[in-house]
This record gives structure tokens, C-alpha cells and sequence, in this order.
């Protein structure tokens, strides 16, 4: 019954934002990233941070999520509120990139830090150069996912894929409180989207990934790469598409349309078209994971 609520508070919460948006006109207009033709309310991302953070206190206070997951994950309340703040007044980079280490380093700390990693050939046991690595990776994690929300219905399927698997690798009931909390803001955002998440909600699903992948790679090492290979897509493209830019000497902060996924629409792939394919290439990454957590 809680996740028919949650449900039900992700869709009309995202319903009276778009609504407040266009009355406001708080819009994403179209610039030089945008895969968009015309300005469309963003801020939806306020829905899924809403209904994500009252679905975790609600197990937290029935005991059904560790205190120090649930403390991590919260300190993703800051982050959310700075995003939004981000996507209405467009705050410094020094101001986000604060932010983003402060939670990063209130994440980690929950968690306890990161153990070790194991690279199978060797392993890193100082606990200082892993919680480094760590940190580094939950900075990369929040901004990469930000970069691949940019098609309709692309951002929110990720999140709603990562909540499905992780379920069912690792049985936790907060990936059914994310996948809901993503479906009802989704269903508004699919193709045409009515409304955007914005950084609100692209960076909190970035975080959140981290945290999980930092989480289970504290109770067995190769979880790690279990959501690394879950979370291929998005970091390959973002990853592959910054590596290459740098390489041909162009400004890394500028607006750009260069990710795979946006030369995918640009080549004349719908929106829907590429959320599929991603969803397919997620399918397979998923049997590569099942195949390794099993073995």
C-alpha cells in the first residue's frame, strides 16, 4: 500500500510543479545542449527528492533500512535543495562543486568510508587512497548523470532500470520506494515531457547511484563492479564523451550535444527510440551482472 501512496505523490506532486512552472514561466529554454524545440517547465526532479526522502524516513522509522544507509542517503537533502536552487538562479560552478564534495565526504562518512578495492589482479587496501577514489567517484556519479539527462523519458528510465535490478540482486526494499518515486514524475516526462527533472532531481539519482554502489562494495567487493556494469550506459557515454572532447582541446564547461545519446537523436532517432535502445543495452549489461553475482 506505501508504494501506491508514493506512487500517487510522485505523479500529482509532479502534476501542481508543472502547473506552477508554466503560471511562473520557470521553463528550460532551448540552448545549445538542449535536445528540446520549445521551453518546457523543469523542476519535476522536486517530486522524485520529495517522495525518495518520505519513502526512506518511512522505512527507516519501521526499521526496514541500516541507520547508516539511510543517513547517506539523506544527506542527499542538501544536495537536492542546492540543485534547484542551481536550476532557478544558476549558482557558481565553486558554489555546486562545494556542495557536491560537502555531501559527498556526509555520504561517505555514514557509510563508514570505503573498505578496500579489488581490482582482481590487486587490491587497494589503504583506506585513505580508497575513500579518495571513493569521493572522486561520487562527484563524477552526481554530475555524469546530469550530463545524460537530456532526452525525454532517458534520465528517469535509468533510475527506474537501477531500482529494478538492484531489487533484484540485492532484495533491499529502497530500490521499490526509488523506482516508484521515479515512475510517477516519469509518467509526465516521457515522450513528449510535459515537464523536466532539472538538476534537482539528475544530480540526487547521481548521488544515490554512488551510494549504493559504495554500500553493497562494503558488504562484498564485487558489488562494486556489479553497479558499475549496471551503470554502464550512462558512465561510458559521459565518461567516453569527456575523455574525447578534452582530447580535441575543446572547453569542457561549455554547453554541448556531443553524448552518444544526443548523436543518436541528432542522426534522427526519436526520443523513445534511444530510451529503447538504452533499455535494451541495459538488459544485457543486467545478465552480465546476474552472471558475475552468481559466480
Amino acid at each position: 500500500m506505501i508504494y501506491i501512496f508514493l506512487f500517487l505523490l510522485s505523479f500529482m506532486l509532479t502534476y501542481f510543479i508543472k502547473n506552477y512552472a508554466i503560471e511562473k514561466s520557470l521553463v528550460a529554454e532551448v540552448n545549445e545542449r538542449s535536445s528540446h524545440t520549445v521551453p518546457t517547465p523543469h523542476g519535476g526532479g522536486i517530486a522524485i527528492a520529495v517522495t525518495w526522502f518520505v519513502g526512506l524516513s518511512y522505512l527507516f522509522f519501521r526499521g526496514e533500512i541500516v541507520s547508516s544507509l539511510y543517513y547517506a542517503l539523506m544527506a542527499g537533502v542538501v544536495l537536492a535543495v542546492v540543485s534547484y536552487l542551481d536550476d532557478l538562479y544558476e549558482l557558481s560552478p565553486k558554489v555546486r562543486l562545494v556542495t557536491q564534495s560537502s555531501v559527498a565526504v556526509g555520504g561517505l562518512m555514514a557509510l563508514g568510508g570505503l573498505g578496500s578495492l579489488d581490482f582482481w589482479l590487486f587490491s587497494i587496501e589503504n583506506q585513505l587512497v580508497a575513500n579518495i577514489i571513493a569521493f572522486v567517484a561520487i562527484i563524477w556519479f552526481i554530475n555524469l548523470y546530469n550530463f545524460l539527462d537530456g532526452i525525454d523519458g532517458y534520465a528517469g528510465s535509468e533510475a527506474v532500470f537501477l531500482g529494478v535490478a538492484g531489487f533484484l540482486l540485492f532484495g533491499g526494499v529502497h530500490f521499490l520506494v526509488l523506482i516508484v518515486s521515479v515512475l510517477g514524475f516519469l509518467v509526465w516526462n516521457w515522450h513528449r515531457a510535459k515537464i523536466f527533472m532539472g538538476d534537482v532531481g539528475s544530480t540526487l539519482l547521481g548521488y544515490t547511484v554512488a551510494i549504493f554502489a559504495i554500500y553493497y562494495a562494503n558488504q562484498d567487493a564485487v558489488n562494486l563492479w556489479i553497479w558499475i556494469i549496471l551503470f554502464g550506459v550512462f558512465w561510458f557515454d559521459a565518461t567516453y564523451t569527456l575523455v574525447k572532447r578534452y582530447l580535441n582541446g575543446e572547453r569542457l564547461l561549455v554547453a554541448h550535444k556531443k553524448h552518444l545519446y544526443q548523436r543518436l537523436t541528432q542522426a534522427g532517432f526519436s526520443h523513445d527510440r534511444v530510451v529503447f535502445m538504452a533499455m535494451g543495452a541495459n538488459m544485457v549489461l543486467f545478465v552480465l551482472a546476474y552472471f558475475i553475482s552468481r559466480h
